[in-house]
């Protein structure tokens, strides 16, 4: 039987917004200091390993103690969060109990992060450190904003490539750029960073 990605209601947990939820980490200091872990997202993953989506923690959270989801991975700072009635490990990844049917959709938005683990955040050109996206046909030559045109680069190769086409400057691709596939890239389209702890699931490489 497949199940819809649930909604969690807080107030069926005791993690409602009514009262504080208090981190702490298995010494019993408080952590992460400042409301910046209410802003912490954790990867959901389907019954199957599959990523599906990240998560504000809260919503995680509460997933846990309704126990649609299992803990895979918990916060590499070892934080519980603590509310009026219940403890819970703070995740890092969780996964569904019941396996999600999740629709296709079609092609991969073009982001700097996600051209960037495409690309293993490399230079495509000399191999060094990428720090930005070069249009191998210029855009002032026509070149497309489009993953089949655009690649990982380091900024003295940007620079020296400048509106300069591969030909001109007598460069060759190590391989053609193309368009990533899976449902994964989706996901990392979106994210500005990523929790080392996520990418084995995301079939990416580290920055």
């Amino acid at each position: 039987m497949h199940d819809r990605i649930p909604t969690p209601i807080g107030a069926a947990s005791g993690l409602t917004s009514r009262g504080p939820l208090c981190p702490r980490n298995q010494s019993g200091a408080n952590g992460h200091a400042g409301p910046s872990w209410r802003k912490q997202r954790v990867l959901l993953l389907n019954a199957t390993f599959e990523p599906l989506t990240a998560l504000p923690l809260r919503r995680a959270l509460v997933l846990v103690v309704c126990g649609k989801a299992e803990v895979v991975h918990g916060d590499a700072a070892g934080m519980v969060v603590h509310s009026a009635t219940t403890s819970v490990e703070v995740p890092s990844v969780i996964r569904l109990s019941n396996f999600v049917r999740v629709p296709y959709r079609g092609r991969v938005p073009l982001t700097r992060a996600a051209l960037m683990h495409r690309d293993g955040h490399r230079c495509v050109y000399c191999g060094g450190r990428a720090e930005t996206i070069d249009h191998v046909v210029p855009r002032s030559k026509g070149g497309p904003h489009s993953w089949e045109n655009c690649v990982a680069s380091c900024t003295k190769c940007n620079h020296r490539k400048a509106d300069k086409t591969l030909s001109d400057l007598g460069w060759r691709l190590p391989v053609v750029p193309q368009a990533p596939r899976g449902r994964h890239w989706r996901l990392v389209s979106g994210l500005a960073e990523t929790d080392p702890q996520w990418l084995p699931y995301l079939g990416v490489s580290a920055a």
